[in-house]
């Protein structure tokens, strides 16, 4: 293993997958998602060392085990990729169901938590790494009928920019990503499934695609060590804010 190692969450689809598929040319993977099939598939698609882990970053226990259990030549991490995370219906607060609530607070910030508070200690110590957590345009601005989501990924945010006053004694670096409208499998699961819902959002313009954010991603960690982009926002061309939209 010569080449440098990545930890990436929420691997199997999205901008996860597409991250993979562009980091493999430059480092080794640790591959980490909840579907099985999908991991192993992309794990044995990719022309680099790969390492797949299959767990929920909502469950601290498993978190744990799964990366203590990495054997000790995978477990100097230079490049964790905090990408887990979801939209779950679209909602005014007092309407929204708490299960809802539920999964976007737990996976989008106490999955990165519980997953950060594992790994970064093993930076810390060696005194050398890279933290990239996906944020959205939700990370900077609320639009109505997505409060909790917001509040979500406002609260990356604020972990990105803690982290990174919090470990700069340490050598790390700590970026923010927030993309804007990715055509990914994001509102599928927002609606619950409702394909026909879901493909709505993208009409009448091009969105960003998941490769998109996946090659900003690859430009990030690859600058040179002095370099640190620390917060980035990507948005489609027609796209003006959270909630505008040039539509033909």
């Amino acid at each position: 293993m010569k080449k440098k190692i990545a930890f990436i969450t929420g691997a199997t689809s999205g901008i996860g997958k597409a991250t993979a598929e562009a980091l493999a040319p430059h480092y080794n993977l640790i591959l980490c998602g909840r579907r099985e099939e999908r991991l192993t598939e992309l794990a044995n698609t990719l022309d680099t060392d790969t390492y797949p882990l299959l767990f929920d970053v909502r469950e601290l226990e498993k978190v744990e085990q799964c990366i203590h259990s990495l054997p000790e030549e995978w477990k100097a991490i230079d490049l964790l990729i905090n990408n887990a995370g979801n939209a779950h219906g679209l909602d005014l607060i007092h309407q929204g169901s708490i299960l809802d609530f539920d999964a976007m607070i737990d996976i989008n910030v106490k999955g990165l938590l519980y997953v950060s508070r594992t790994i970064v200690p093993m930076m810390v110590e060696r005194k050398t790494g890279h933290i990239i957590n996906i944020s959205s345009i939700a990370g900077k601005e609320v639009y109505p009928n997505g409060g909790v989501y917001c509040a979500s990924k406002h609260a990356v945010t604020a972990l990105s920019d803690g982290l990174r006053m919090e470990l700069n004694p340490f050598n790390i670096k700590v970026s923010n990503v927030c993309p804007g409208a990715v055509d990914t499998e994001f509102s599928a699961v927002r609606f619950k499934g409702d394909m026909e819902r879901a493909s709505k959002v993208y009409e009448g313009y091009e969105p960003l695609y998941a490769k998109d954010i996946a090659d900003i991603i690859a430009f990030m960690v690859l600058r040179p060590e002095h370099v640190n982009i620390s917060d980035i926002t990507i948005l489609p061309k027609a796209q003006g804010s959270a909630t505008i939209f040039n539509k033909k």
